[in-house]
């Protein structure tokens, strides 16, 4: 029996219809989801994030949300900051990171979260590049009779664009590093996520030293952005395995748009 992943950057429920639908629909096994929101002190619907002059709306609870439309999965929300979105002029205290579902018949036997990039901010973003996690799950899958180690993370955005930096290596040395805490000798691996690095990163050098093998340039993907993007650099998301994952699918979902991100989604034995 497959084991269903799925690696999207959420977008902070901008295109929020569809993206619910679309987790409630695609019966996931594990999703892995970049730029989710969660806002304890709030009830609102949306809330603004404002950055110089920039105003994007952010659903205020999405974190939430899924978990409600996952009855069926654990959740486990993974923060990076909590700083300032805007409910009208009322300042609100909102947090943002990473989000993973893993059904409940998956135990989880073992994990780690950690930064790759910077630190906690309790009170405010930070400056640029911002901080950065990454989430590392081993799972038994009962049906089929073995283990598997998955871990996503949102690499760090540079204000200067996706080429490769010192800060770039060291998150993929911190990340490398995060796996080996979980993950057993030769065991099925998956690493996934919005690395925003162009396909020829040092970054994949890096990974390499786990074995792993990225699906969607080796398979001639060419773009992992939907139409709501319109900048150049399509490039952003990728979903790696190691010789060990016996890949059954694999697709950078088209449709539906749920995101300025497509859905990474694998099917593995």
């Amino acid at each position: 029996m497959a084991l269903r992943i799925v690696s999207l950057n959420a977008w902070g429920g901008r295109v929020h219809a569809p993206l619910i639908g679309y987790l409630a629909e695609i019966d996931a096994d594990v999703l892995c989801l970049q730029e989710v929101t969660r806002t304890a002190r709030s009830k609102a619907d949306w809330l603004v994030y404002r950055d110089r002059g920039l105003e994007l709306p952010q659903r205020g609870n999405l974190f939430d949300e899924i978990a409600g439309v996952l009855p069926g999965h654990d959740g486990f929300f993974c923060p990076t900051a909590r700083g300032e979105l805007f409910d009208g002029d009322d300042v609100v205290l909102s947090e943002f990171g990473l989000a993973t579902f893993v059904r409940k018949s998956l135990p989880v036997i073992g994990q780690a979260l950690d930064f790759v990039h910077g630190g906690f901010s309790a009170d405010r973003w930070g400056a640029h590049p911002r901080a950065r996690n990454a989430h590392c799950l081993r799972l038994m899958n009962y049906d089929d009779g073995f283990t598997i180690t998955i871990a996503h993370m949102h690499g760090l955005r540079d204000i200067a664009g996706k080429e490769d930096t010192p800060a770039r290596r060291a998150q993929a040395e911190a990340l490398v590093s995060l796996v080996q805490r979980v993950q057993r000798d030769n065991e099925r691996l998956v690493v996934c996520g919005d690395f925003n690095v162009l396909p020829g990163s040092e970054t994949f050098d890096v990974l390499g030293k786990l074995g792993l093998t990225d699906l969607v340039t080796s398979r001639g993907f060419t773009d992992t952005r939907t139409s709501y993007y319109e900048k150049e650099n399509r490039f952003a998301d990728y979903l790696l395995v190691t010789p060990e994952v016996k890949v059954i699918r694999f697709d950078v979902v088209e449709e539906p748009e749920v995101s300025d991100h497509r859905a990474l989604l694998v099917e593995v034995g």
